[in-house]
């Protein structure tokens, strides 16, 4: 008859004996870990030496070392580093090829025009390097109010085409009014004007992304991204709440797959139109 407690009790690894070990787990960005023992739930946000560190839905971050300790789907797991990535061919987080050791070229007299300080640092996010090598500027306009200002400033020409890149651009809004003007005007020959249908460049970044089911309806009278933080159980009573909600916002997104297709294929547009020999 066998004998599961085995002959020798002194035996290295009797004490184990029957055990489940937890699975090795590679602590992926985005990854959602529990901390055993604790009420601390929270996705992988980097992994630093030997430590991980994780974020919470309230956007607080903790430091943990790496190890076991961690469940993972109720699971008891060990996280350990992810392996290195074979080295190959990278890509840009706009999907681009990169080229090795490139240098930033020299700025073109084209151009592209943003809305805000927030469009111009998600697109530099996504489409930096892209927009280096080929010698783009980006530019925020403060408002597409001012488009029409900044074009008779410094007109466009032949040599120096202007992309501009719109928030909200649909039938009928004011946008839309703006852009059919300056493009049936004495600058719409090398003026493009795209844009996406969203009320702010917020909501380009895909609800995924953010770990979320969708965007927040937000009524009329509430301005949009305090209503939005609010919903989210976000602070938002002073401009450096909404400041720090876009950071967030922000770090959420590494590639191109981060954003809606709605604003992916107009900055491709803008970029090819300002690149033209």
């Amino acid at each position: 008859m066998d004998d599961r407690y085995g002959t020798d009790v002194l035996a290295r690894g009797w004490r184990d004996a029957g055990r489940v070990k937890p699975a090795q787990v590679a602590a992926s960005v985005d990854l959602v870990v529990e901390v055993a023992g604790t009420d601390f739930v929270g996705a992988v946000t980097r992994v630093e030496g030997m430590n991980v560190e994780l974020e919470d839905r309230f956007r607080k971050r903790r430091l943990f070392p790496l190890g076991g300790g961690f469940l993972v789907d109720g699971k008891p797991v060990v996280l350990t580093a992810p392996a290195a990535a074979a080295k190959g061919r990278t890509r840009t987080a706009s999907g681009s090829f990169a080229v090795d050791d490139q240098r930033a070229r020299t700025a073109r007299a084209s151009r592209i025009f943003v809305e805000g300080k927030h469009d111009a640092e998600l697109v530099e996010k996504v489409w930096g390097a892209d927009l280096r090598a080929e010698g783009v500027v980006v530019e925020f306009l403060e408002g597409v109010d001012l488009l029409e200002q900044t074009l008779d400033a410094e007109p466009p020409t032949a040599e120096r085409r202007y992309g501009v890149l719109v928030d909200h651009l649909v039938a009928g809004s004011k946008e839309s009014r703006i852009a059919d003007k300056i493009a049936r005007g004495r600058h719409g020959a090398h003026v493009r004007i795209v844009g996406h249908p969203f009320v702010d460049v917020w909501q380009c970044v895909t609800p995924r992304a953010l770990g979320i089911a969708a965007w927040p309806e937000v009524p009329r009278s509430i301005e949009w991204k305090v209503g939005v933080c609010r919903a989210l159980g976000w602070p938002a009573e002073e401009q450096a709440d909404l400041a720090r909600a876009w950071q967030h916002i922000l770090s959420r997104v590494t590639t191109f797959r981060d954003l809606e297709p709605a604003l992916l294929g107009r900055v491709e547009e803008l970029i090819d139109f300002v690149t033209v020999p």
